[in-house]
């Protein structure tokens, strides 16, 4: 590859990454499929794929590449773990059992186990290992000046003992707990009948009006509450299919008007309900008072309630 060719060239022939892609490809089924392949097989196909890097100039031909390295790697690995030294695989229990051996702590049991006729030591049972036999023959072939050192590591290290740290146990005044309100079936009741009323109150204002605006009738311009309360309330109507919600063409006004209440067989003639979500927070309360100039609520306000929850009076604001 060139030195003034562009590493990354968005611009390639598109026929000649493909022709690349496709030679990783082949080159990694050829690596999976066949298991058998010698060091020497494997270390052309490693050569093989540095040559098609040198065409490399995109993202894609570049994760094909770092695919087959991870393959050619990963055989790499089981070759080494199977690799053999001579004509047997290299057994870590006889090396240890020789070991032992070498440096008096077995008695060899043939004479190939004890070749070592110039530092030769006598097996006695229950003697502490020589390892200053086995030292001279590692120092015969390294060049590095032995140095004192423990298996174990320093013996001035001692084992960091875990504290356990006690937590404060938090009493808590029982003068200062409070119980949570406990509300009755009657309290329930109470808020049933006053739902019904308000409800009731709305579909008699209704009565008396034609369409209407539905931000003018519920909002009351100087009670974001009971403007809330009010949708409630108007939600039930429109439930219930006493009253229509109805977008006008031209000017787009949502219009609300008293319509008559479907009955069982005009549902089972394929009459269907629709249920509608509607977001309706302070910012869409006040635009909304700007937008249709409210001056006045249309439905009386209502004085603040007062409710009887567990045994307390409770205002509503």
């Amino acid at each position: 590859m060139d030195d003034d060719r562009m590493a990354y060239d968005p611009d390639q022939d598109p026929e000649e990454a493909r022709n690349l892609r496709r030679q990783y490809r082949h080159l990694e089924q050829e690596l999976t499929e066949n298991q058998d392949l010698s060091t020497e097989q494997v270390a052309e196909k490693l050569r093989s794929a540095n040559h098609l890097f040198k065409q490399v100039q995109a993202v894609s031909e570049a994760t094909n590449d770092s695919g087959l390295l991870v393959t050619i790697s990963q055989i790499g690995a089981a070759k080494a773990r199977a690799m053999k030294s001579g004509s047997g695989a290299f057994d870590v229990e006889d090396f240890v059992a020789r070991l032992i051996t070498y440096m008096g702590g077995r008695k060899p049991v043939s004479p190939a186990d004890d070749e070592d006729e110039e530092d030769q030591s006598e097996y006695n049972e229950g003697a502490p290992l020589d390892w200053e036999r086995i030292a001279r023959r590692a120092l015969a072939k390294s060049r590095r000046v032995p140095a004192m050192d423990f298996m174990l590591g320093p013996l001035s290290i001692e084992p960091k003992k875990r504290t356990v740290a006690k937590r404060a146990k938090l009493e808590k005044n029982k003068e200062d707990m409070k119980k949570p309100q406990e509300i009755t079936e009657d309290d329930i009741t109470r808020s049933e009948n006053e739902t019904t009323k308000n409800v009731a109150t709305l579909e008699r204002l209704l009565s008396k009006m034609d369409a209407v605006n539905l931000f003018k009738f519920i909002i009351n311009p100087n009670d974001f509450g009971q403007s809330v309360e009010n949708l409630f309330y108007l939600s039930f109507l429109i439930r219930d299919g006493k009253c229509a919600l109805e977008i006008e063409e031209g000017t787009g006004e949502p219009k609300i008007m008293l319509c008559e209440q479907p009955t069982q067989e005009d549902y089972d003639d394929g009459l269907l309900k629709h249920q509608l979500v509607m977001e309706f927070d302070m910012a869409t309360w006040k635009r909304a008072i700007e937008v249709f100039d409210i001056k006045e609520p249309m439905i009386p306000p209502r004085p603040k309630s007062e409710m009887r929850i567990g045994g307390k009076c409770t205002v509503d604001v």
